[in-house]
């Protein structure tokens, strides 16, 4: 009897630290993953996480659907099963002319026989993968694909690792049934960097953020879904009950107040919306006309892709009035921009080498502006995407900036290719060293194997110094090359070792501009661990999973030591990358290197180090330029028990503002926070 009552009393405990562990790491991930607004480090949130993934597997009768755990670890799908849409998700009919908006905006004033001026609702159309997130009192229950409008697939499982995406929505009150229809889609940067990794993984690279995007959903294992970089905004709704809406602008806000990502909420963004209006309403068919040409002049400042913008009247009332026609609707019409490409020709096809050495063919063109920037080159990836795309030298092609980013051939021109063209092989050895270059197995690039040749060594160096790896900010490109080519840099360890006197004797090196590549090597030499590792360029190891190593082993003698087996006991780390990490980290040469790099006087910081609490409670904002990196006062402050959040508000005690600080600077004045610079800053934990 006693010990039923002590298994109660202790089920009830771990019932409500269950439900404090989920509330917080649910408000973290809507701060985090929505507002871009984080308000703990990286590694408090991972302490949350273990600690709740814990107590669920000592009471895992506890668990449940919309734990914050569940957005991993699901077992792959067989198939995917098809699902019917309670409400159609009909298609917009499109127009490729603004003037089109007029004629628009004229039918449905004879449809409705009235004069009176229709109060539009615009927005610019993303260009991602359509779904449909269904709430069932509050929980989310499924996500469907668009299909046919009619029956889509049930992505549920991918759908959940996506955290923007609420498990539950926010709220005390919330409606029994929610259908939400959003976009699913990547943004410009982070699409980039994934097909750096594919590369560098020797598989195929994704032709544009659209098509990784759906890619990543239709994953069947929901893992991989989870390793890519996606986002969701919201913007239609489905069949909903228990709730009303008047307007789209005030369906966009409640649900905002739920936790579902917006473009209102993007807007507020840094990283997203950069302060360009994503939304309108108004009356005017006119307006809508010159927001139309507004959104085609600023779409390629935009993080993500968007293909025109979506007009609807505002009122859900007159949206029922005016009703469908056929599969689309008739209060709502999408006018979309004209693709941009242009036409050029291909000069020559080289060989480039990255860093873990990959051959990879490029086109070089004769210029082309394509979207406002000039395009001289293309990356053809491999030989099986040059094979099918069937690129010869002399050839007339059609180029395209795929995701507005990365410039891509979209199709030769044959009936102009001149008599005699040659398919193009890349040759079977590296262009720079001359070592025999092979393919391994399950990829589809070669790669030069040599571990010292010169453009492997300049692709590692540049990613040694980069800002996320070792923040080496005045070792630039242009010098890496130089010191590569002098013969003066041969290691990672070799920049420690640069001497004033030598750099000067370098063509165009002043007195200034050498002491401050001197002063930046210097001021690289306290990274955290998983920096480091990061900065070692080892393949497939990126920052998440550099940042985990350095957690579970905690010094970098203890990494020297790892095993694959000790590797895969981390959660997130598979055979594929525990193989590699051990390979490279065991080679005689790396150990000598690292051995090399701590003798010149690198040191690690602690992840959660914390000199003081000098900034106790103390909520910071940064902005402007300062005189050390940004990410290096946010560790500052970090450093000394502060937080760091994205954007000011009443909530915020101080701006650190540099030279050219913009709107937070303003909206702080408005607000009567305190604003300093990087000196006051550094007075404050003297008080």
């Amino acid at each position: 009897m006693a010990r039923n009552i002590f298994l109660a009393m202790a089920s009830k405990s771990a019932l409500t630290k269950l439900k404090t562990l989920t509330e917080s790491i649910r408000e973290h991930d809507y701060n985090y993953y929505v507002l871009d607004q984080p308000t703990i480090s990286d590694r408090e949130y991972d302490r949350l996480y273990s600690e709740l993934l814990k107590l669920e597997e000592d009471h895992p009768e506890l668990k449940s659907e919309s734990s914050p755990t569940m957005r991993i670890g699901w077992t792959p799908l067989d198939k995917f099963i098809k699902t019917p849409h309670r409400e159609p998700m009909l298609s917009l009919q499109n127009s490729y002319s603004p003037e089109d908006i007029l004629s628009f905006d004229e039918k449905l004033k004879r449809f409705l026989k009235s004069e009176d001026p229709i109060e539009y609702f615009a927005q610019v159309k993303l260009d991602g993968l359509a779904v449909e997130l269904v709430y069932e009192d509050g929980t989310l229950t499924k996500a469907i694909t668009r299909g046919d409008g009619n029956i889509g697939e049930d992505v549920t499982q991918n759908i959940k690792t996506i955290r923007s995406i609420p498990l539950t929505l926010r709220g005390k009150v919330l409606p029994k049934l929610l259908e939400i229809r959003g976009e699913i889609v990547m943004l410009k940067s982070d699409f980039k960097n994934l097909n750096i990794q594919q590369q560098e993984r020797g598989q195929v690279p994704f032709a544009n953020p659209r098509n990784a995007a759906a890619g990543s959903i239709r994953q069947l294992d929901p893992k991989v879904t989870a390793s890519r970089p996606l986002r969701f905004f919201a913007y239609a709704k489905g069949k909903v009950e228990g709730l009303n809406f008047n307007t789209q602008s005030e369906f966009e806000k409640i649900i905002s107040e739920f936790g579902l990502p917006t473009l209102k909420v993007a807007n507020q963004m840094k990283e997203l919306g950069k302060k360009n209006k994503l939304s309108l309403i108004t009356t005017l068919p006119e307006e809508l006309i010159k927001y139309y040409r507004q959104v085609d002049k600023l779409r390629h400042s935009l993080e993500f892709d968007i293909d025109g913008i979506v007009i609807k009247t505002n009122s859900f009332g007159i949206q029922t009035k005016l009703g469908n026609i056929a599969r689309s609707p008739r209060w709502a019409t999408a006018a979309k921009f004209e693709p941009e490409q242009g036409e050029t020709t291909v000069e020559d096809i080289i060989i480039q080498v990255g860093r873990t050495g990959a051959l990879t063919p490029v086109a070089v063109m004769a210029p082309v502006n394509v979207g406002g920037v000039n395009i001289t080159n293309a990356t053809l990836h491999n030989q099986d995407e040059l094979d099918r795309k069937d690129v010869r030298i002399g050839d007339t092609v059609i180029v395209q900036r795929a995701g507005d980013v990365i410039p891509e051939i979209v199709q030769v021109i044959k009936k102009k290719r001149k008599k005699g063209a040659k398919r193009f092989t890349i040759p079977a050895q590296c262009p720079v060293c001359k070592s025999i270059a092979i393919k391994p197995e399950d990829e589809v690039v070669l790669r030069c194997v040599n571990p010292i040749c010169d453009a492997r060594l300049k692709e590692s160096l540049k990613h040694f110094v980069s800002r996320r790896a070792m923040n080496i900010d005045k070792v630039g490109e242009r010098i890496i090359e130089t010191l590569v080519d002098e013969k003066m840099v041969t290691s990672f360890s070799d920049l420690y070792k640069l001497e004033k006197e030598s750099l000067m004797a370098l063509d165009r090196q002043g007195e200034k501009s050498t002491q401050n590549i001197l002063d930046s090597i210097e001021a690289s030499k306290n990274p955290t661990l998983g920096r480091f590792i990061f900065s070692l360029g080892i393949r497939f190891v990126g920052e998440q999973t550099a940042s985990l190593i350095a957690d579970q082993f905690g010094s970098i003698e203890k990494v020297l030591e790892a095993s694959e087996e000790s590797l895969l006991e981390i959660d997130g780390i598979g055979p594929k990358v525990a193989s590699a990490f051990v390979s490279e980290i065991s080679r005689p040469q790396m150990k000598t290197e690292i051995q090399n790099l701590i003798k010149s006087g690198i040191t690690f910081q602690s992840e959660n180090t914390k000199e003081s609490n000098s900034l106790q409670d103390q909520v910071f904002v940064i902005t402007g330029t300062h005189p050390y990196p940004r990410d290096h006062v946010k560790d500052f402050i970090l450093t000394h028990g502060g937080k760091v959040v994205g954007s000011v508000s009443k909530n915020t005690n101080y701006l650190v503002a540099g030279e050219a600080a913009g709107s937070k600077l303003e909206k702080a004045q408005k607000l009567g926070v305190d604003i300093i610079d990087w000196d006051s800053l550094n007075k404050l934990i003297m008080k």
